[in-house]
C-alpha cells in the first residue's frame, strides 16, 4: 500500500495526500442509478424508502448514493424489473461527459458489465442506437442480460476485438465511449484483490494497451463526432499520458472542454479527475472530437431484414395479438427458428461478431410461436394488450420472481405480461385465472 501512496504523492499536494490516505480508512462508496427507460426518478423515489433526493450524486442526475446500512440488493423486485442499476457513483461521470442525445448512434467499445451502456441507452430514450461491445465472451453475455433487464430495444451487443469491430464500422458512430481496461487503482478501497494485482509495471502495460484501443476506436467515429476516454484508475500514464500521446499521433482530433464541475480539472482544465475525497471511488474522463475536416469514410450501410412474405403467419398473428401498435415490431430477422426485432437504426452486421441485434422475440415451433422473456421486458406497458399489474407489496410479486404460479381475477387467456408498479418484468401464460410462470430459471429468486 505504501508504494501506491508514494505514487499518489506525485499527483497530489501534501495536504491532498493526507486527506486521500484518510479516505482509505472509510467505507467505499456504493451507488445506484435509476433506469429511466423503465421508471422515472420521481416514481422510483416514491416507491422506496432507502434513498431520497438528498442522496443524489454530482455525477449523474439519475444517480444516488446507497448507504452500507441499506439492505437493498439484486433480489429486490425493482431491480428484477430493470428500474435500477447498481453503479459506482464516479463511474457514472463518463457517460454524463459523453452527453448522448436521442437519435445518436453510440458505441461503447469496452462495455461489460453494462453500467455505462445502460446509462447511455436511457439518455437515448429509445431513439438512436447503442452498440455495446465486450471482447470477453462470458462478460458479453452478462452485458446482454443487463440489456434485457433494462429494457433496451435499440441496441446491439457484440464480442469482437476493438480493431476488427471499428474497422468493420468505420465512420459509423456519432459518439464513442472508451472505458478502457486499466490498473484499477480506483477499486483498491472496495476490492483488496485490486491492490494485490497492482504494480507500476502493470500500469505501464495498461497504458500501452489503452492507447492501442483508443487508436482502434477512432476509426469508427464520423467527422465531427465525439469520443470519451475514461478509466477507473489514478495513474498519470493511463490517463493524461494516454490522451497526450493520442493527440500527438492524431492531429485531426482535439480535446474538448468537459464542461462539468464534478471532481477536479486536469489537462489544462478540460478533463476531469475524481478521487475518493470528491465523492467517488476514482475515475478519469476526457472528451475528444474528430474535426469536421477529417477525411473519413462515412458508413451508411443497413442490415438486411427477412422479406415480409417469408415471415410465418404464426409470428405475425402473435405480434398483432400481443401489441396494440405492431409498427415497432416490423423489422424482423429470422435465423433458423429464432425471431429477432432489429433496431430502427442497424448497419450491416458482417464481420462484427454480433451476439444480439435488437430484441430476441422468440422461437418458431412446429405449430406455434413461443415468445421470449426479452420480448416483454423491452415492451412499453401502454402498447401491450394483456397485462397483470401488481403493487410492490403484493405477495404475488415474490411468488412470481420465485418462478411460482400466481392467481388473478381475469378472464384473459394466453400469454400475459407481468408488471410491477407499471414496469414490465416478465410474462406468463394465463389459464383458468392462473398465470403459469415463464420467468427464466436463471433469474429467479432462490
Amino acid at each position: 500500500m505504501q508504494i501506491f501512496f508514494n505514487r499518489m504523492s506525485q499527483l497530489l499536494t501534501t495536504e491532498e495526500l493526507i486527506v486521500f490516505k484518510k479516505e482509505y480508512e472509510k467505507e467505499a462508496y456504493a451507488g445506484i442509478r435509476v433506469n429511466t427507460l423503465k421508471c422515472p426518478v420521481d416514481k422510483f423515489l416514491r416507491l422506496v424508502d432507502f434513498i431520497s433526493e438528498t442522496d443524489a450524486t454530482p455525477f449523474c442526475k439519475e444517480g444516488f448514493y446507497l448507504s452500507s446500512k441499506s439492505d437493498f440488493n439484486g433480489n429486490h423486485p425493482l431491480h428484477h424489473a430493470g428500474a435500477v442499476y447498481f453503479h459506482e457513483p464516479s463511474a457514472m461521470s463518463s457517460a454524463t461527459l459523453l452527453s448522448p442525445e436521442p437519435g445518436d448512434k453510440v458505441l461503447d467499445l469496452c462495455a461489460a458489465p453494462g453500467g455505462k451502456s445502460t446509462q447511455i441507452a436511457a439518455k437515448l430514450q429509445g431513439k438512436g442506437l447503442i452498440w455495446s461491445n465486450e471482447i470477453v465472451k462470458n462478460r458479453a453475455n452478462i452485458l446482454l442480460g443487463n440489456f434485457e433487464r433494462c429494457g433496451i430495444k435499440e441496441g446491439i451487443v457484440s464480442s469482437s476485438d476493438p480493431e476488427s469491430l471499428c474497422s468493420a464500422l468505420e465512420g459509423y458512430f456519432d459518439k464513442i465511449m472508451v472505458d478502457a481496461p486499466c490498473s484499477g487503482e480506483g477499486m483498491i478501497r472496495r476490492d483488496p484483490k485490486a491492490l494485490e494485482e497492482w504494480s507500476v509495471e502493470h500500469t505501464l502495460s495498461c497504458a500501452t494497451r489503452q492507447l492501442k484501443i483508443l487508436n482502434s476506436a477512432k476509426k469508427a467515429l464520423r467527422p465531427g463526432g465525439v469520443m470519451v476516454y475514461s478509466t477507473c484508475t489514478f495513474s498519470y500514464e493511463e490517463n493524461e499520458g494516454v490522451i497526450e500521446r493520442f493527440l500527438e499521433e492524431n492531429p485531426d482530433f482535439e480535446l474538448v472542454d468537459a464542461a462539468e464541475n464534478f471532481g477536479r480539472p486536469t489537462l489544462s482544465g478540460k478533463a476531469r479527475r475524481i478521487y475518493p475525497m470528491d465523492g467517488g471511488e476514482g475515475h478519469f474522463a476526457a472528451k475528444l472530437r474528430l474535426k469536421e475536416s477529417a477525411d473519413r469514410f462515412r458508413n451508411n450501410s443497413t442490415a438486411i431484414l427477412t422479406p415480409e412474405k417469408k415471415i410465418p403467419s404464426i409470428v405475425k398473428d402473435f405480434l398483432s395479438n400481443t401489441f396494440i401498435d405492431t409498427k415497432p415490431y416490423e423489422r424482423i430477422l429470422i435465423k433458423e427458428d429464432k425471431v429477432y426485432i432489429l433496431p430502427e437504426i442497424c448497419p450491416d452486421l458482417s464481420g462484427t461478431h454480433t451476439i444480439r441485434a435488437g430484441v430476441f422475440a422468440g422461437t418458431i415451433k412446429k405449430n406455434f410461436f413461443e415468445p421470449a422473456h426479452s420480448l416483454y421486458t423491452t415492451a412499453d406497458i401502454s402498447n401491450l394488450k394483456s397485462i397483470i399489474n401488481l403493487e410492490l407489496n403484493d405477495p404475488r410479486v415474490e411468488k412470481f420472481l420465485r418462478g411460482e404460479e400466481i392467481s388473478a381475477d381475469s378472464k384473459t387467456k394466453g400469454y400475459t405480461a407481468l408488471c410491477i408498479e407499471g414496469i414490465v418484468t416478465g410474462f406468463g401464460k394465463f389459464s383458468n385465472s392462473t398465470l403459469k410462470n415463464k420467468y427464466p430459471k436463471g433469474l429467479r429468486i432462490l
